[in-house]
């Protein structure tokens, strides 16, 4: 579907300065294309700050929210977190938004968690926001039940269009995507199971065919270019015998294990394994960025040496 160049990310948090700002130079000296940060209030590290401590740490390396839960975010204040990391970075930062998927997030914050076709439609709304108030338009009030107009005036951002990306599985989430964002990110994971936490997973090829032709369905119907797509790494494993590894998951998730192969979420193999299957998936799906995690980056080395 495309030739363009496979590039990694790296999805972290931190945890003390010194270990941040290694990581992060660690990532830009090892051509990580972007540093990455979740967006877990309450349970993890507030995503703005870290990044701005990354961008602080580097110079080229990218910076950006991996992903923010905009139903219990303001519009207002993304774009206004958005544009300061920008300028902070000279440029570097990017933002990627999510509907929100565990509820004590909502209830923390005094909501309670909507049905998930209200948490899209509250994420496109969002995204809209953000994306017009970083370009510099003025939203009117009715838009996002404010009191008045609302407006970015300053900090402006350095990029002329700070990149957004989407995730999620949601198949109106991934039509808008198609249609307004840069980027699409795929998870492989499924409804929220009742720890709030953990989600259900239903991994095949076909799944994955599935969510890209709505990625392009929106593309199509919007008359855009189709977005980026991106792949979220579940897990990591090096080994000599793929089989062997993945057949405790297959027999876990009830799946055939050459569909725990096939999937974009897993890199299980030897390192010429790991990257025929990028370029397969590449090829199949148009999935030309990737997201580890960063306790998985030692493994992910010898691949991004082959690049």
């Amino acid at each position: 579907m495309t030739d363009e160049r496979i590039e990694i990310s790296v999805q972290a948090t931190p945890d003390q300065t010194d270990t941040w700002t290694q990581l992060a130079r660690r990532c830009e000296h090892l051509g990580v294309r972007a540093l990455l940060a979740a967006d877990h209030p309450g349970v993890g590290a507030s995503p703005f700050v870290a990044l701005a401590a990354a961008a602080a740490a580097t110079s080229t390396l990218r910076v950006g929210t991996y992903v923010l839960n905009t139903g219990v975010r303001d519009p207002l204040l993304i774009a206004a977190d958005a544009a300061t990391l920008d300028v902070i970075s000279d440029g570097r930062a990017e933002i990627g938004l999510g509907a929100g998927h565990t509820p004590a997030e909502w209830e923390m914050t005094g909501h309670t968690r909507p049905s998930p076709a209200a948490r899209v439609r509250r994420l496109r709304t969002v995204a809209t926001a953000v994306r017009q108030l970083l370009d510099g338009s003025t939203v009117p009030a009715d838009d996002l039940a404010a009191l008045r107009e609302v407006s970015l005036q300053a900090p402006r951002p350095i990029q002329q269009r700070i990149p957004l990306l989407v995730g999620g599985a949601n198949p109106d989430l991934l039509r808008w995507g198609g249609a307004h964002a840069d980027a699409v990110g795929l998870s492989g994971l499924g409804r929220t199971l009742p720890d709030g936490h953990s989600h259900t997973v239903s991994w095949s090829p076909q799944r994955v065919d599935a969510h890209v032709e709505r990625i392009h369905r929106g593309a199509r119907a919007a008359g855009t270019n189709p977005p980026t797509v991106e792949a979220l790494v579940q897990q990591v494993v090096v080994t000599d015998d793929r089989h062997a590894a993945a057949a405790p998951l297959a027999e876990q998730l009830d799946t055939p294990i050459e569909d725990i192969l096939a999937v974009p979420y897993l890199w299980i193999g030897t390192t010429d394994e790991i990257i025929e299957q990028l370029h397969t998936a590449r090829h199949r799906w148009g999935i030309t960025r990737w997201v580890v995690r960063g306790d998985a980056l030692d493994h992910a080395v010898p691949v991004l040496n082959r690049l």
